[in-house]
């Protein structure tokens, strides 16, 4: 099957398969070709170029994109998606003034989305799960991390991720799956950390990996959730499985986790809407891969990560939604661009490749997705006419999305 892409007005992203993240002022630049045409044949990217240089070339489809940008699609590397219910009530309860500390020492938070998950038979999660699924794919989103941490017992961190698998098999879009077990501590065992942290490692890590259910491990790593040395225990016990580390870290207070996660070689830290000098050296010239969730600041009115500190600094930055029932319930990419560029004063260069090339990285899939490159899987967005991509960012209410095509197929 080929399908030929013709008249685009500007192909955005365009990279060599050697590069697979931009790191500091290299942000800045977004490669790109005007009046391009681009070849998919079956599933990936064959070939890409200039329309006047295009060769005769006979096709099963032709796209006419005249007057529209297309670039990859969104690659989200922190979600929550798959949760049962929602927290609408604890969205009143913070406009009327509660903390979300408040709000979790009442019962409420994970703790709350715990209960409910518990409560819920697997099919209604997945049910629940596979709406959102779609509403973020329209959004242009063609590749996702989504985490558990929901369940907090055996029974439900494993339904949530076998839900997690069940979307990964019926739907066109890269999945991957990380286990959140040290997402907060059970009621039963909140004076017994040592315990639960047992739980995960002894019961939960082995059925998860007897069964193939994660791809990566993650902990919350904050003041009054997980310490750093329970952390490190977690980090410890993953790669004992094959699990490498995307930590939540620094949303609150920095405590040092940073440093314990690039000693433990974590993919991703995550959150970073507190961040230091000494956190900023230690990420320096290592595999970590900072991830900012900026929608997650504005929805619960909390600091934005300091992206331009830390691309000064020359580290790289990819962005995310932390799509989840409490903090985030929103799955929109777009929107987090947009704010990424609006209250992070992010270029639409610097935060588009966040959303795609380094959103890639952060769930290891560098080689395969996040850039308009030869070989790469056929994930894009195409546009509605828009004057130039900073349209994306400064429209930041609209739907500028025409079409979404995922592994070579429009959705």
């Amino acid at each position: 099957m080929l399908t030929l892409l013709i008249n685009i007005k500007e192909l955005l992203q365009i990279r060599e398969a050697t590069i697979e993240k931009v790191s500091g002022a290299e942000m800045a630049t977004l490669p790109s070709l005007k009046n391009a045409y681009l070849l998919i044949e079956n599933n990936c990217i064959k070939a890409f170029g200039t329309m006047d240089n295009m060769p005769k070339i006979e096709t099963d489809k032709t796209i006419d994109c005249s007057g529209r940008i297309v670039l990859p699609s969104w690659c989200d590397s922190h979600s929550h998606l798959v949760y049962a219910g929602n927290r609408e009530q604890e969205f009143v309860d913070r406009i009327n003034g509660l903390s979300y500390e408040e709000i979790a020492n009442r019962g409420g938070g994970i703790l709350n989305s715990a209960n409910n998950l518990n409560a819920t038979s697997e099919d209604e999660i997945y049910e629940q799960s596979r709406v959102r699924l779609e509403e973020v794919m329209r959004l242009g989103t063609g590749a996702i991390e989504i985490k558990s941490g929901y369940g907090l017992t055996v029974e439900g961190e494993l339904k949530m991720l076998r839900v997690i698998q069940r979307l990964k098999k019926n739907y066109p879009i890269a999945i991957k799956a990380t286990f959140l077990g040290a997402h907060a501590f059970p009621t039963a065992f909140k004076d017994n950390h040592s315990a639960y942290i047992d739980s995960i490692i002894t019961e939960m890590l082995p059925k998860i990996a007897e069964e193939n259910l994660a791809d990566y491990i993650d902990a919350f790593l904050e003041t009054g959730y997980f310490s750093v040395e329970e952390t490190e225990r977690i980090m410890e016990a993953g790669t004992k499985y094959g699990l490498q580390a995307k930590i939540h870290v620094n949303q609150f207070t920095a405590i040092n986790g940073i440093a314990a996660c690039v000693k433990h070689h974590a993919l991703t830290v995550d959150h970073l809407e507190i961040v230091t000098d000494a956190d900023i050296e230690v990420l320096k010239n290592t595999i970590t891969m900072p991830v900012a969730l900026p929608s997650c600041s504005y929805f619960i009115s909390i600091p934005y990560t300091p992206a331009r500190k830390m691309i000064a600094a020359g580290l790289p930055l990819a962005l995310a939604t932390d799509f989840n029932p409490g903090t985030t319930p929103s799955g929109n990419m777009n929107f987090v661009v947009a704010t990424a560029c609006i209250k992070m004063k992010m270029t639409p260069e610097e935060a588009i490749n966040a959303a795609t090339l380094n959103g890639a990285y952060a769930m290891g899939l560098a080689a395969t997705h996040g850039s308009i490159t030869v070989d790469k899987i056929a994930n894009l967005i195409i546009t509605k006419p828009i004057p130039s991509y900073y349209q994306i960012p400064y429209a930041f209410g609209s739907n500028l999305i025409e079409n979404v095509i995922l592994e070579g197929e429009k959705y």
